[in-house]
């Protein structure tokens, strides 16, 4: 009788706001050169519930167990949609992860406004975008400065109601968890990253990095999911 190799989680990656899948794009062939499955939502950040439904989808579409990974307010939507059976972990990259019944706007309220925030601006039908040297100063401080100014020109808008999107069940309460922190974010509160990681009881990684560490320090993100998707499939 020949043994079979387990097969291995699939890891699922959700983008955060003013961002598309592309976010990934430096930690994916990282992960495929292991042979691990992967896919990239396309969220269009227009509702939590509207990122949910595009995260179901592409949840829908696997068999067998999944690694849901989430940079940003993409955590949020990986606490919503990581409810899902197939979810077997959770990663947070830097990110927001709302209890039931909270929202994101409540979580970054709880904190002092990191630099960034002052550079939000609204087109007045009540979409968000970050100003460019937002994202050359604060969002991506730690890239060289013609790759922050590409990423502010391909920024797509937030629907500002979002921060007001209320978390209905935290899949993190019932899985494991592996939380990222930026010491050197300027977009999220690092006190709040920090403080989100020890709620999850999360396996914590901090790295020297702005907001962006999967652009910046892809290889250290890329070992954090890694880690993950090692347990996954121990666990089975």
């Amino acid at each position: 009788m020949t043994a079979t190799t387990p097969q291995s989680p699939t890891v699922v990656l959700v983008h955060g706001a003013w961002a598309d899948g592309s976010s990934w794009q430096r930690v994916i062939p990282l992960l495929t050169r292991k042979g691990i499955p992967v896919v990239a939502v396309q969220n269009p950040t227009t509702s939590l519930a509207d990122d949910v439904a595009a995260t179901r989808r592409a949840l829908n579409a696997i068999d067998g167990p999944v690694v849901l990974v989430g940079h940003s307010s993409g955590g949020a939507v990986i606490t919503e949609a990581g409810n899902d059976p197939k979810v077997k972990a959770l990663v947070y990259v830097a990110a927001f992860a709302p209890k039931a019944g909270q929202t994101v706007g409540e979580q970054v309220q709880a904190h002092a406004n990191p630099p960034a925030l002052a550079h939000i601006t609204d087109d007045g039908t009540g979409f968000l975008k970050l100003s460019a040297e937002g994202w050359v100063n604060d969002v991506g401080q730690d890239l060289p400065e013609e790759e922050a100014r590409t990423l502010a020109i391909l920024q797509p808008p937030l629907a500002a109601s979002t921060f007001g999107d209320k978390i209905t069940q935290a899949a993190w309460d019932t899985r494991p968890n592996w939380y990222i922190v930026s010491t050197e974010d300027r977009v999220v509160s690092i006190d709040l990253e920090r403080e989100t990681a020890a709620a999850l009881n999360a396996k914590t990684t901090e790295v020297k990095a702005s907001h962006l560490s999967l652009l910046s320090m892809p290889d250290a993100v890329a070992d954090v999911i890694l880690d993950a998707v090692a347990a996954t499939a121990a666990a089975r």
